[in-house]
Formats: C-alpha cells, sequence, structure tokens
C-alpha cells in the first residue's frame, strides 16, 4: 500500500502534538507565498532575497512551512486564534488573545520585528513566520472556536476516509481539486483581487464568518465532490487573499529597501 509523505506527516502530527497544531499544508504555503513574491515591487524584491541570502538557496516558497516545522509547544498558538461564538466573529485582543499567544499578535509582532534594525538573522526569521503566519489566518478554522478546536473535533468523512473538518481544510480540498493543486495554482494566479485596506484582526473576522456560514460544517457529516464544489470558490479566494495582503505587509515593510 502506497501512503504519500503527506499522510505519514499528519498521522505522525496528530499522534505527538496538540489537535490545533496543524496549519494549511505546505502546498498551500508554498502557493501564497510564491503568488506573493510575484506581486512585489523591486525594492521589496530586493529586500526579501537579501534576507533570503543568509540560506543560500532559499527562496519565499521553500521558507514558507518554516514555522511548522520548527514550532514549539509556545509558537504553537501563534497558528490560531479562537472567537467566541455569540461574538458576532468580531476579534477583541483582551478576550481572544489576552497574552498576546495567538496568530493575530504573533503576526504584529513578527512585522515589527521584520521592520527594525533587528539584527539580520532575527529578521529572517520574522520574515518566515510573517510569511507562514498570514497563509494561516486566511485558513476559515484557524479564526473560529475552541470547542471544536477548530474543527479538530468536527469528525467527517472525507473522499472515502475518516478525517476531520480542519483537516480537510488544511489538506483535503487542495489534495483533491480537479486537475490536483498545480490547476489549482493557475486557477488563483487568475484571479485579481483588491480589497480594502485590512489588518490582522480583520482576516480573523473574515475567517470567522466563513467558518461560520450554514453549510461550512456539512450536517450529513460527509465531505465529497459536491462540498468541494459549494466552496471551491471561498478557497480560491482566501488563497489569493492571502497572497495579496502577505504582498501588502512585505511592501509596506520592506518597498523602503530595509
Amino acid at each position: 500500500m502506497n501512503i504519500s509523505w503527506t499522510v505519514l506527516l499528519a498521522l505522525a502530527t496528530s499522534l505527538c502534538c496538540p489537535v490545533t497544531a496543524r496549519a494549511w499544508g505546505p502546498e498551500a504555503h508554498r502557493l501564497v507565498a510564491a503568488l506573493a513574491e510575484r506581486q512585489l515591487s523591486g525594492a521589496a524584491t530586493d529586500a526579501v532575497r537579501r534576507l533570503l541570502a543568509l540560506e543560500p538557496g532559499a527562496t519565499l516558497a521553500s521558507i514558507s512551512t518554516a514555522a511548522d516545522d520548527t514550532r514549539t509547544a509556545v509558537t504553537a498558538r501563534w497558528h490560531y486564534v479562537n472567537l467566541t461564538r455569540d461574538g458576532g466573529c468580531r476579534y477583541v485582543a483582551a478576550r481572544d488573545c489576552a497574552d498576546g499567544q495567538c496568530v493575530v499578535a504573533a503576526i504584529e509582532a513578527q512585522i515589527a520585528v521584520l521592520g527594525s534594525a533587528a539584527p539580520d538573522l532575527d529578521r529572517l526569521q520574522a520574515l518566515k513566520y510573517i510569511v507562514h503566519l498570514v497563509a494561516d489566518l486566511h485558513q476559515p478554522l484557524h479564526a473560529a472556536f475552541a470547542d471544536d478546536r477548530g474543527g479538530n473535533r468536527y469528525q467527517v468523512q472525507a473522499f472515502g476516509k475518516g478525517s476531520n473538518l480542519h483537516m480537510v481544510w488544511d489538506l483535503g480540498l487542495v489534495d483533491h481539486w480537479p486537475g490536483g493543486p498545480k490547476a489549482l495554482r493557475v486557477e488563483v494566479a487568475a484571479l485579481r483581487v483588491s480589497p480594502a485596506p485590512s489588518s490582522p484582526p480583520d482576516w480573523a473576522a473574515e475567517s470567522c464568518r466563513v467558518a461560520s456560514a450554514p453549510d461550512f460544517y456539512p450536517s450529513d457529516r460527509r465531505v465529497e465532490g459536491a462540498y468541494l464544489t459549494r466552496w471551491q470558490g471561498t478557497l480560491r479566494m482566501r488563497v489569493a487573499l492571502a497572497a495579496h495582503r502577505l504582498a501588502g505587509v512585505l511592501e509596506r515593510t520592506l518597498g523602503s529597501g530595509r
């Protein structure tokens, strides 16, 4: 029986780590990073490349999964935020991230480091977190609810196998995209998005609203072709928005050539 490395990694992680520790899979992270890089100005591109040169051969896409590869018990909490079900998907820092240990606060803190006069190795580390966490925050279940651990406790039958809804959005929808992940890349690259200016708290609220849609949690606990068809437009847009906003963060922080 052939088992993909993605499945093995998912299984190993589920056995050794908290269920909230998963994040969008490598394909989605690399796609967001690659699309963001294409949107940078020359000055921002040069600044990014200068930092990446500290690790010869690194690209934005190649560092996009580093925050998953090096996560600890502390930094695992940087990948998500729990909102309240009766809060209208409004992020309130004092309530939802009181200790600063959530994806919204982590992005804001790492942007501050990247734009500072800190040593370049620290700024490269901040870049790795920003590239990863901005993408994570656009996966709807990374800004959802604690009572089911962002869909990790919502068991489903997905594409003929037992899974949970969080894993479906992390990996399953991308892996089962019609034509495969390469087709998704082409489709997302063709989108043109120009959202109003926003910030990480807004992105959290936006993801929460997606996860709160009446049919986001399939009532029959089945994720098959119909579910993908229903949500593929949303998935495309979440990836496109993540790339656009990541590019915006890097442009504002590094566009002066710092």
